[in-house]
């Protein structure tokens, strides 16, 4: 069964990084654009935050993480990351991890249960 694992999440400082895992299991992600979303509450639409391409030669990022944050992936150990700096207080959310086949969009695509990420003093 194909899955998707994130970690990493916690507590964090303004200013404070932090980097998220997202391990796949039951299938490679090689062929596969890895995206990594957030909700910044319940019922709130989940907003794209960075993507990647199947090998990594392109990525793609919200505007406000521009500069900050850094999608990464090892297609040997299946698994993609979110290496995240400067971290803000309207970054606290629900970080999911996304694995589709198209770039645009994530429909029939595999979804993580999520991490909490949440940046407060």
């Amino acid at each position: 069964q194909a899955q998707l694992v994130e970690s990493g999440g916690g507590l964090v400082q303004p200013g404070g990084s932090l980097r998220l895992s997202c391990a796949a299991s039951g299938f490679a992600i090689d062929t596969y654009v890895m995206k990594w979303y957030r909700q910044q509450s319940p019922g709130a639409e989940r907003e794209l935050v960075a993507r990647i391409r199947e090998f990594g030669s392109v990525t793609n990022y919200e505007d406000s993480v521009k500069g900050r944050f850094t999608i990464s992936r090892d297609n040997t150990n299946n698994t993609a990351y979110l290496e995240m700096n400067d971290l803000k207080p309207e970054d606290t959310a629900v970080y999911y991890c996304n694995a589709g086949r198209s770039w645009r969009t994530s429909i029939d695509s595999i979804w993580g249960r999520g991490t909490q990420v949440t940046v407060s003093s």
